[in-house]
């Protein structure tokens, strides 16, 4: 599915939610006289999210994007957690997440199938590899004097959680991004208070909590529907 048949698909809802994001945060921007790079991956995460939760592949391939520009304007600011969260973590996951979705149509649709079934296995997992990863992380971010290390530290943590689950087609990535996306917000208030440029960023994150969580609510209602489907 290409991103105009992508629109097209979307609820008035949810077209209303993301011209409403796009608003926001382009008003954000305008009212900061902040660089266009941080509007761009902004804009370009907002829409990601839209399609994500709908569970539409090019979803994926947007976060890809928006990851690799996220990155680069926190290695503007200093933010090295965030670098390498996103450079080292979420884009790599996001690549894995884009192939798990292509292989696992819902019934051939444009909708991914939903796999709610996490298991001990996987559940094992996650939490030591969370727990390791982070660990290997605060130190590296520690050498590299990272900026509020504590608030990117947990960010690494969330940001990991959701990723794994989103490669995983769980319905709870969505709720593990809208938890990170609170880190997120803390961060971004006290880049702006150092430079109101960064003010979108802010609220760039702020929308994207919205949006996360209205994707966790899509989720559920998607795996509701898939098992009604396979009962009947």
């Amino acid at each position: 599915m290409n991103i105009f048949k992508a629109f097209k698909s979307l609820t008035k809802f949810e077209l209303c939610l993301w011209l409403f994001s796009v608003a926001v945060i382009s008003i954000s921007y305008c009212f900061s006289g902040g660089n266009v790079w941080s509007l761009i991956t902004s804009l370009i995460g907002v829409t990601s999210l839209i399609f994500l939760a709908r569970g539409f592949v090019i979803g994926q391939v947007l976060m890809i994007i928006f990851s690799i520009n996220y990155a680069l304007i926190s290695y503007g600011f200093s933010y090295y957690g965030e670098l390498l969260t996103y450079a080292g973590m979420t884009l790599p996951m996001a690549v894995v997440s884009l192939i798990s979705w292509i292989k696992h149509p819902y019934k051939k649709t444009a909708e991914v199938e939903v796999d709610s079934k996490l298991g001990l296995k996987k559940a094992v997992f996650l939490a030591v590899s969370a727990v390791v990863v982070t660990v290997i992380f605060y130190f590296i971010l520690k050498a590299l004097d990272t900026a509020n290390l504590l608030p990117s530290t947990v960010s690494v943590l969330t940001s990991y959680i959701a990723a794994t689950l989103t490669a995983f087609r769980n319905p709870y990535f969505a709720l593990g991004y809208a938890i990170n996306d609170l880190v997120l917000i803390v961060l971004w208030i006290l880049a702006t208070m150092a430079n109101l440029s960064y003010l979108p960023m802010t609220v760039c994150f702020i929308v994207f909590f919205i949006n996360d969580m209205y994707g966790f609510i899509c989720w559920k209602k998607m795996e509701k529907r898939q098992k009604e489907f396979i009962n009947n």
